[in-house]
């Protein structure tokens, strides 16, 4: 692990988070919700936000895919879609749905965006983010897709669109350019 340059459990906690959040609204798979915990830690995120019926550690399924990482990325509850948008919004964080609408911007517009603390929300894996709550985001994003299918797998969703809003943060960028460090 020293050779891979990975953080200590003790490291990640007392690092400084990228002020990305990722909300999952009805997900059904405990697995992707695992996959979305590894991701976060993989990109070191804030936080993620479980709603609805969304699966919550402990569980055998999010174990499986989040590798340990359910155990070290903070995560919280909401039962309602609106409650964590309030939550978020009071924290001020700008709320993105991600969803392919005739009102979403694609991807590579994201740079706007990530100059503000964002949080994304992934909706269900067959029918996407309710419609309340977009209604409820400050704006929405899409992920161009150029095949047969349009529309990705939640897991697969999430680690672009973070990665994305990572790799574009002032933070990011500062690292990036050798002005600081993450610590």
């Amino acid at each position: 692990m020293d050779e891979l340059n990975r953080k200590s459990l003790e490291e990640f906690s007392g690092s400084e988070k990228f002020p990305v959040i990722a909300v999952l609204e009805n997900v059904r798979s405990a697995y992707n919700v695992g996959s979305v915990f590894r991701t976060a830690d993989a990109f070191l995120i804030e936080e993620v936000i479980l709603v609805g019926y969304t699966a919550t550690p402990p569980h055998k399924e999010i174990a499986k895919t989040a590798l340990g990482a359910e155990s070290v990325v903070s995560w919280t509850h909401f039962s309602k879609a609106e409650e964590a948008i309030h939550y978020l919004k009071k924290l001020d964080y700008l709320v993105l749905g991600v969803e392919q609408t005739s009102e979403s911007v694609q991807l590579d517009q994201l740079d706007h965006f990530v100059k503000h603390k964002v949080a994304f929300i992934f909706g269900n894996e067959v029918s996407g983010v309710d419609q309340k709550t977009l209604e409820l985001c400050d704006g929405l994003l899409e992920i161009p897709q150029f095949g047969t299918k349009h529309s990705l797998n939640i897991s697969v969703a999430a680690g672009v669109v973070l990665w994305e809003a990572v790799k574009n943060s002032p933070m990011f960028i500062k690292i990036n350019n050798g002005q600081d460090h993450l610590h």
